[in-house]
């Protein structure tokens, strides 16, 4: 069951979540199509961002946002959005099955997410056990009373035009990178001032020029965080992508890591 989290978001409780399902509208949805084939459990689930495509409850299929997403890691932990709220739970997978518990939501308000499609959802990922069934990239599961949540495998993002934001070694620092094929530059802001460079990408490596920087000073965490950040891009760097991670690698060793924007 749900969690509270004491942060400046409210999180749902699952006693919420159950008491307003049924109350929701049904404005913007449809329903569900009965004549879906059942596909038996194939590949691992864990290790894969998917993208939440619809919910299915009480037989009225809610079209997800495009941003909703999960991902179940080799450890037991998943974490994922609603296309507007994040969320993590503990993640039990055992053969064709996966339990999550432990549930966290947090409860903001987003205009491109309907309420219905987030407590349809809430409700079909943490009352029980979920079935697993996959078809190629495409993965089902099913609740004991027949509710589904579909979801599909999240293409690579691209290295161009994407808004990366620093995620590792120690956690957002506020770096955000975006590069620029026709330009050749990456360009975006750092811990405390904006950046543009010149970038060069080849057989997967990337040099970043000298970079132009505004002048701002902020406090001592930031301003050191930033220069770790610059003298990090000061050489050639290897990236690599998986699904929406990005990953540079200098040549001493050091990694970074960025999320897709979303």
């Amino acid at each position: 069951m749900y969690r509270q989290r004491k942060q400046r978001s409210k999180t749902l409780t699952v006693a919420a979540v159950a008491a307003l399902v049924p109350l929701a509208a049904a404005c913007g949805s449809e329903k569900a199509d009965d004549g879906s084939a059942s596909v038996g459990a194939g590949k691992s689930i864990t290790g894969v961002q998917w993208s939440i495509d619809s919910v299915t409850v009480d037989g009225t299929t809610h079209k997800a946002p495009d941003e909703a997403r999960v991902r179940i890691d080799d450890g037991g932990a998943a974490e994922g959005s609603t296309g507007c709220n994040t969320f993590s739970a503990r993640a039990d997978v055992e053969g064709g099955s996966v339990r999550l518990s432990d549930a966290m939501f947090t409860e903001k308000a987003c205009a491109q997410t309907p309420v219905e499609f987030e407590k349809s959802l809430g409700r079909a990922l943490t009352t029980g056990p979920l079935t697993t069934e996959s078809a190629g990239d495409r993965l089902t599961f099913t609740t004991s009373e027949g509710d589904t949540v579909k979801l599909s495998k999240t293409e690579d993002a691209s290295l161009y035009g994407t808004e990366w934001t620093v995620t590792g070694p120690a956690g957002k620092d506020r770096t955000r990178l975006t590069f620029d094929p026709e330009a050749k530059t990456v360009a975006g802001r750092l811990p405390c001032n904006r950046l543009n460079a010149e970038a060069t990408v080849s057989d997967g490596r990337i040099t970043v020029g000298a970079p132009s920087t505004t002048r701002m000073m902020c406090e001592g965490s930031l301003m050191d965080a930033e220069k770790r950040m610059l003298s990090f891009l000061k050489g050639p760097v290897e990236y690599r992508i998986d699904q929406g991670t990005l990953t540079l690698t200098s040549e001493d060793g050091t990694s970074v890591r960025a999320e897709a924007g979303r």
